[in-house]
């Protein structure tokens, strides 16, 4: 199973982000990223044995992460393959130590591949044919969160589906 860990945005702020892929779209081209899809990934396990999957639920299940907020105030792309982002700025303190407080905690369930570099954001737009930001309107959302997700990615002919196969206690 293809699983990752992630914060997902409330249904507002979810919404507001698919209002910003559709213009984003709109300028750059690519392939939008669906609304209901929209998130922050925190790590990516990749191919995981299906016999982990019942100790990595009851982990998160049990595992209550602090409420913060995270701001949202710039647009980014990756050259390859061809994406563009929104997200913060400015390094965000809280979301760098919770990526790596969970990373600490994947590290007993054999998980060691901690990429070198974090970079929040969310995807919203995937194969983009222009890369340039600079004529996209300004960013300014707040996204609290409390809640880690694990989530299940299976590919299919129209792309990615995501399924959320448990959640973090609120705190």
């Amino acid at each position: 199973m293809r699983l990752f860990l992630a914060l997902e945005p409330p249904a507002e702020l979810r919404d507001a982000l698919g209002r910003l892929g559709d213009i984003a779209q709109a300028r750059c081209g690519g392939r939008r990223m669906p609304t209901a899809s929209l998130h922050l990934t925190l790590a990516f396990l990749g191919e995981v044995d299906e016999t982990q999957v019942p100790a990595l639920r009851a982990w998160v299940a049990e595992r209550p992460i602090a409420a913060a907020t995270w701001q949202l105030d710039t647009w980014g792309t990756f050259q390859r393959p061809a994406i563009v982002w929104v997200g913060g700025q400015a390094p965000d303190a809280r979301l760098i130590a919770l990526h790596q407080a969970v990373w600490d905690g994947l590290a007993a369930f054999g998980f060691n591949d901690r990429p070198a570099r974090f970079v929040p954001h969310v995807t919203l737009l995937r194969r983009a044919q222009r890369l340039a930001t600079s004529e996209l309107p300004a960013v300014d959302l707040t996204w609290p969160y409390q809640q880690l997700s694990l989530v299940h990615s299976s590919l299919d002919h129209q792309g990615a589906r995501y399924t959320t196969l448990a959640r973090s206690p609120i705190a």
